[in-house]
Order: structure tokens, then sequence, then C-alpha cells
């Protein structure tokens, strides 16, 4: 019985694999063009309270991503965000990182300094991530295009190569 249990969790673990990808941590989702998703609006406070709002990065390619300080593939992702917001953010990148951390700024503001964040981070007010269609893991990453439309969707970790690919499309 336990090698038949085993058989089974192995062939799941190969059909995730065929499924998602190489890494069955990665739910990619490409947003059809012929069926675009306007992105919500939202209105955020930042780790000190200044209020920062979609309308804020009209124009720009938007990284948005759904995070916490206690999940590790977030952590894992982060310096690759501080990279490709260095890289990329005078060419009209805007990396915008949505914390759903409970404890609030008070955690994430020494967090933002221990890992040189060096884009906005606001703080999520329960409701935003329901405007996304729900965010049902973390990390969950949306990539808008430059008139406001969700073109990808990543569900778990992904490397850096991955986004800086789909943020150069999305510059262009």
């Amino acid at each position: 019985m336990k090698l038949l249990s085993s058989s089974f969790t192995l062939l799941a673990a190969a059909a995730l694999t065929i499924l998602l990808g190489s890494n069955p941590l990665n739910a990619a989702e490409k947003i059809s063009k012929t069926n675009p998703k306007a992105a919500p609006a939202w209105e955020l406070k930042d780790v000190d309270g200044k209020v920062i709002k979609s309308s804020d990065f009209a124009g720009k390619v938007v990284l948005l991503d759904f995070w916490a300080t206690w999940c590790g593939p977030c952590r894992q992702e982060i310096p690759g965000f501080v990279e490709l917001q260095k890289k990329y953010g005078k060419a009209g990148l805007a990396v915008v990182g949505v914390s759903l951390d409970d404890q609030g700024p008070k955690v994430v503001k020494p967090f933002m300094k221990k890992y040189e964040i060096n884009y906005p981070i606001v703080m999520d007010n329960g409701k935003t991530a329901e405007l996304f269609g729900g965010v049902e893991a973390i990390p969950t990453t949306f990539l808008i295009d430059r008139k406001g439309e969700i073109t990808h969707k990543h569900v778990g970790l992904v490397s850096k190569d991955q986004f800086e690919k789909e943020i150069k499309a999305l510059l262009k």
C-alpha cells in the first residue's frame, strides 16, 4: 500500500510538472490578447502612511507583487525585483509590492531596509487581492502593461530571468 501511495505521489508531481512547466510551484497564466483584463483600480497606504494609487503608475509597465515577509519564495524573488527596478525603472517599469503581513509596517519597514528594497511597498487592506480575483498563494505577481491591462499572472516562485523576458516585451 505504501508503494502505491508513493507511486501516486510521484505521478501527481510529474503531472504537475508537465502542466505547470519545470517548476511545479509556479502556475503562470498569460492573459489572452484577444480578451485582455483591465487591472482594477486600487488605493493603499505605504509603510509610512502615504496614499499610493494605481493611477500613480499610469503609462508604466507595472509588476504588482502580493507577498509577505514570512514567505520564503517571496524573499527569494525580492532581490530580482530590486535589480529589475534598478535596470528598467527609467525605461518605464514600476515594481510595487503589496504586503499581506498582518503585523503591518512594523515588520515590513525593517525588512525593506534589510533587503534594500528600492520600490514602493503598500499595505494590503484586505480587499485589494480580491479585486485581482483573489490571491490563493504567495507570491502572486501580476504584470500590467502601459495601457493598464493585466498581461501575466504568476503564482509561486518565478525567476528574475522569466520576469525580465516578459517585462522587456512590455516595455517595447
